[in-house]
Order: structure tokens, then C-alpha cells, then sequence
């Protein structure tokens, strides 16, 4: 029986090639908290830019992106990120 992908070496190699980077969220821009606990919400997780539902390789380096746990969630399996709401103009 097949296990989890995601539970082998080649992925685990691809997430430590990327968190070696310590690049900002490509999703918000923002400093990403690479020594927190990995289920902070500002934790490092691997993305991918285009969503693994839609067919693409779950080893792909041109594909991985480095996100927030919180940013990750929020955008699913879209292939463009949620827009940020806009600030209110009401004083």
C-alpha cells in the first residue's frame, strides 16, 4: 500500500531546500516566523503556486513558494491569492 507523499524524503528535501531560502510569504509580503511552532498561524508552509487539485507535481521547485500557515488556508486551492479587503473610508 502506498503511503502520504508528503511523508517521504523528496518532500521533505523540497520544504528544507525552500525554508533554507527564508524568503517573505509570496502570498502577503510579509516576514514569515521560520522558528515557530508549525501550527502558529505565521508558521512556514510550503505553497504552491499552482494548486496540486488542479493536476500539478507535489515535487515541482519551480512550483513551491513559501507562505504563512494562516495565508496558505485562507487561499486554497485558487490560483491567485484572496484580494485584502479595503480600508474603510468612515472616520
Amino acid at each position: 500500500m502506498a503511503g502520504n507523499p508528503r511523508n517521504g524524503r523528496p518532500h521533505r528535501r523540497l520544504v528544507d531546500w525552500l525554508r533554507t531560502q527564508r524568503l517573505p510569504c509570496w502570498l502577503c509580503g510579509h516576514n514569515i516566523g521560520y522558528d515557530l511552532d508549525a501550527r502558529h498561524p505565521l508558521s512556514f508552509t510550503l505553497d504552491h503556486q499552482l494548486p496540486l487539485s488542479r493536476g500539478r507535481n507535489l515535487l515541482d521547485r519551480a512550483n513551491a513558494r513559501p507562505a504563512h500557515r494562516r495565508c496558505n488556508s485562507a487561499r486554497g486551492n485558487r490560483t491567485a491569492p484572496r484580494p485584502q479587503p479595503k480600508a474603510s473610508r468612515r472616520w
